[in-house]
């Protein structure tokens, strides 16, 4: 019998307050690890309400943490913390992202920047940051999308960002292997989570035909290829992307 046992790896995942961030987080703590949730601060407290509730709801080995992925120096005080916390840090998921969907004619640079600044600059500063604290042996799993080898009609941002993503997985990947830190990237097709299902009704129908499995993906789908990749299974591969996506064409 194989299990996966990740007690006293300590895992912090961006944006794990809610979706596919939480799924994650709860899987990687139904195997053990203790689990950092991170959250930015919104006007209404809704992001930190929602990281807070989670991480109580897994119990004492879950934590709460503020880390705005657009700003350094809140992700070097929310590593800081998570060290401070827990006395290490072993596996860092970038699941922090943002839609803003337009068309190239209609988006503004605000639209595309802030897609940029969240889903890309958001992964290097959080790659960076972590590369200063994370242990030798440690994990950096980063979420892309199949939006960046497709390029999704209206996401010229989105999939812009997420093919960068890409390509930052295999150079940090080379830069830490001496580490023996391994970097990977998980590109989910569309999953069934709050974001997957603003899409459209007519769109999300097109795509259907595209998937040979006939149906989307669920989040603890995506969450258990992360869980294999933040494993010893997965001790020999490093500035790989793992599709998931029910066999979509890319």
């Amino acid at each position: 019998m194989i299990s996966i046992d990740l007690t006293q790896k300590t895992t912090v995942v961006t944006g794990g307050g809610q979706g596919l961030g939480l799924q994650t987080a709860t899987t990687l703590h139904a195997a053990g690890a203790n689990v950092v949730l991170t959250y930015f601060q919104d006007a209404a407290g809704v992001n930190q309400q929602r990281a807070e509730q989670a991480a109580s709801g897994l119990g004492s080995r879950a934590k709460a943490v503020e880390g705005d992925v657009r700003d350094r120096d809140s992700i070097a005080a929310m590593f800081d913390a998570v060290v401070g916390h827990f006395g290490s840090l072993d596996i860092v998921v970038n699941n922090a992202a943002i839609l803003r969907d337009r068309t190239l004619k209609k988006m503004s640079d605000d639209e595309w920047g802030s897609v940029i600044d969240t889903n890309l600059s958001g992964v290097y500063r959080v790659c960076k940051e972590a590369s200063e604290r994370i242990a030798d042996g440690g994990r950096i799993v980063n979420m892309t999308s199949i939006s960046g080898f497709t390029g999704f009609f209206g996401q010229a941002n989105y999939s812009a960002a997420k093919a960068g993503v890409v390509g930052l997985t295999k150079a940090i990947s080379k830069e830490l292997a001496s580490r023996r830190i391994t970097v990977n990237a998980v590109a989910p097709g569309v999953v069934l989570t709050e974001m997957g299902a603003s899409i459209p009704e007519a769109a999300r129908a097109e795509m259907l035909k595209q998937i040979p499995l006939g149906r989307f993906g669920e989040p603890s789908e995506i969450a258990n290829a992360i869980l294999f990749l933040c494993s010893p299974l997965a001790d020999y591969m490093t500035g790989q992307t793992l599709h998931v996506n029910g066999g979509w064409l890319v």
